[in-house]
């Protein structure tokens, strides 16, 4: 409804209400009346037009930098996932993305700093298996996993690698099961620390296997691997990207991966269940997420980008190179993936009686 009128309008008005000659004052007053109740309204309306032309139209996502926060240091499979993540969809959002390392706590630190950002889409987090564990490591954490996140995107899956000393005896995931049998808690295995994915991948086998072997924690996979070629620990469930040269170099013996399938990068090595522990599978895997609350086109957005960016030259290289099985998922396949996987490191961690020190 066109509320507006000029000022030869009102007095046509009045010229109305006044014709047929003299104006008694009950009919003045009704004139008065009715004008002023059309300046109020011809007020108000343009108040509701002035402040809608006022109101600036929300600019469309991303209009500014958008920042993925690694809770590990820089230099680590995670820290290259999301680079190689940031570099690919920002040629998609067209802003820059960068990266922020926040390590500590056990991903604690940088997964809060995620949690407690403004939900807009300009910080992000990428989580690792430890986003699906810590909820049964810590009795409290300072963010709820599931409340706090909006899920974007599952963006590749990835194994470990059973690795020895070549100098070692143990030439099969056989040979190691029967060493472990009969010296018990003698062997030892190096993990990257307590709950990390190189120790529950551990602890599993030992459970699955019915053998008992020693978990020692480092504060990374380098001190790890180092002890490892030098005789110090006997076995470890290592990250691909820590191994492969070594393993490539002959410096490290391969002898299985923890995937549910044979790895195209490593098809002649069995899986672990392949070679003598039926049912056995262990997988880490980087997941984007964004707060809760973050807008759902912003997410659609953000989701589009990664399915596109999963697909690049510099995604099937590391595909290639560090044995990742790229997913790009749906936001809800990322939340139903990470359920499964808290559940069923959930009951390991309490059947194991593992506690972070």
């Amino acid at each position: 409804m066109d509320w507006s009128f000029s000022m030869s309008e009102e007095k046509g008005m009045e010229l109305q209400m006044a014709s047929g000659g003299i104006i008694n004052h009950d009919d003045a007053r009704g004139r008065d009346s009715a004008v002023r109740r059309w300046r109020s309204l011809a007020v108000l309306a343009c108040a509701v037009v002035a402040g809608l032309g006022l109101t600036p139209a929300r600019a469309e996502y991303p209009d500014k930098i958008v920042k993925i926060v690694v809770p590990f240091a820089a230099g680590g499979g995670t820290d290259i996932i999301a680079r190689t993540t940031a570099q690919e969809i920002q040629t998609e959002l067209g802003k820059s993305v960068i990266i922020e390392n926040k390590p500590g706590a056990g991903t604690i630190i940088g997964t809060q700093t995620v949690a407690t950002s403004e939900p807009d889409g300009y910080s992000l987090l990428m989580a690792t298996f430890a986003h699906a564990v810590n909820p049964s490591l810590y009795n409290k954490l300072p963010f709820d996993p599931h409340k706090d996140f909006a899920a974007v995107s599952l963006i590749a899956r990835s194994f470990n690698i059973v690795v020895v000393n070549p100098a070692s005896k143990i030439n099969s995931i056989a040979d190691l099961i029967t060493e472990a049998r009969a010296n018990p808690g003698k062997l030892n295995f190096g993990t990257f620390g307590t709950g990390t994915s190189a120790h529950l991948a551990g602890e599993l086998f030992d459970a699955m296997a019915k053998v008992k072997m020693t978990a020692v924690p480092y504060k990374g996979a380098a001190p790890a691997i180092s002890d490892l070629l030098g005789g110090q620990i006997d076995v470890m469930f290592t990250t691909v990207a820590s191994a492969a040269s070594l393993v490539a170099a002959g410096q490290l013996r391969a002898l299985a991966v923890t995937s549910a399938e044979r790895s195209a990068a490593f098809p002649q090595l069995p899986t672990v269940a392949e070679a003598g522990v039926p049912g056995y599978a262990a997988e880490s895997w980087y997941g984007l997420y964004a707060p809760a609350k973050t807008p759902a086109p912003v997410i659609a957005r953000l989701n589009q980008a990664i399915a596109k960016a999963v697909q690049s030259g510099a995604f099937k290289k590391l595909e290639a190179n560090e044995g990742l099985i790229m997913v790009g998922s749906a936001p809800a396949e990322l939340d139903r993936y990470v359920a499964r996987e808290e559940e069923r490191w959930r009951k390991l961690i309490k059947d194991a009686n593992i506690e972070v020190q």
